[in-house]
Formats: C-alpha cells, structure tokens, sequence
C-alpha cells in the first residue's frame, strides 16, 4: 500500500494505519531529529521531539495535500519545525555536554589501531558536521544520510533548488576545510615515519 493510499484510509476513519506509516519513516525521522540536535549537545531529546513529530503529522493530516509535497517532505518539515521551536525555547539554558552513548563499531577483523583511527574520522566528521550553520547542516544530512533528491531537501527547508545545491557545496567545502588539518597532520606523521625506515 502506497503513503498515499494510506493516507487516503487514515482520513476515512481507518486511523490505525497511522501506527503502519509511522513505522516506515520512523527511523529515518529519528536519525535527521538526532543529528539536528547534536550541535547543541540535545540528543537526548530525540526521541521525544521524533515522537512529537508524529503526533504534530497526525493532529494536522487532514490539511496534508499531496498536490504540495510528498508525504515524506512533509513530515520532514514538521520534524525540522519542531526541532527548531525547541532549539529557541532552549537558547540560554545551558545543557551539561553528555555522550550519547552510540559508538562506531568496527568490524572484528580490523586491527585494534585501525578501528580506533576510523573511530576518531568518524567522530571527526560529526563533529565537522555539527559545526555547519543549521540550514548547511540540515541540507547535508538529508542529501547524504537520507539520500533525498535537491528537490525534496528544497521543499523540506524552504529553500530554492539551486539554493539547496549552494547550501551542500558551502557544507561540503566546510567540513572538508575542518578536516584538513588533521589529515595533513596523519600524512606527515606517516610520511616521516617512512623516512626515517
């Protein structure tokens, strides 16, 4: 069954499908509420702003059109609304930095060494990520994380298309700007290493 036929059922009277349409974009809702709130160090809040998001989708399906937007564009708006609204309410109060407790793992046949280095880039790149103005950081995370086309991240951020294709290209160049200095310092390292055999 199609989001649309769905839809459909849900504004019938069928409101139990919602549970169905819920899980199909739970998790991909989930992962873009997290990663918005990572730069501020609230992703403990994930969960309850994803949930809020649902119920926010729910209360209002009966004005969704899909003649506007996809389903998924749509609930990506509201996720991105309500992340942002709790992001103000929370300006100024200041929220103790604490591990989210989600660690890389890497596979068992990688070296110890090699799996801590691929953790620190990984770790690197979030942080590069989380450092992105918020429409750069939003744009970069649903085009590379959610694979969505520059059409959807535009309809979902307001945003013109080539608007969009700007946004990735200043986010792109800007982690990549914030990564550069520990890679040339890793080629150094190994390069000096190799002198010196």
């Amino acid at each position: 069954m199609t989001d649309s036929q769905m839809i459909r059922e849900i504004k019938e009277g069928n409101v139990e499908l919602f549970s169905e349409l819920m899980r199909r974009y739970q998790r991909k809702i989930l992962a873009f509420v997290y990663h918005m709130l990572k730069s501020s160090h609230m992703e403990l809040m994930a969960e309850d702003l994803c949930s809020e998001t649902f119920y926010k989708a729910f209360r209002s399906l009966h004005s969704f059109r899909e003649v506007d937007a996809s389903f998924s564009t749509w609930l990506y708006t509201i996720a991105r609304n309500t992340v942002l609204s709790e992001l103000r309410k929370q300006r100024g109060a200041h929220i103790p930095l604490e591990e989210s407790g989600v660690t890389p793992v890497a596979p068992a046949e990688i070296a110890p060494e090699q799996a801590i280095l691929r953790n620190e880039k990984v770790e690197l790149v979030r942080e590069a990520i989380n450092n992105l103005p918020e429409k750069q950081r939003s744009a970069l995370i649903l085009r590379e994380y959610d694979q969505l086309d520059y059409q959807e991240i535009a309809d979902i951020l307001g945003q013109s298309v080539s608007s969009v294709k700007s946004l990735l290209f200043r986010a792109r160049s800007s982690v990549k700007l914030q990564l550069e200095p520990y890679f040339y310092e890793n080629y150094n390292e190994q390069y000096e290493g190799m002198k010196s055999r």
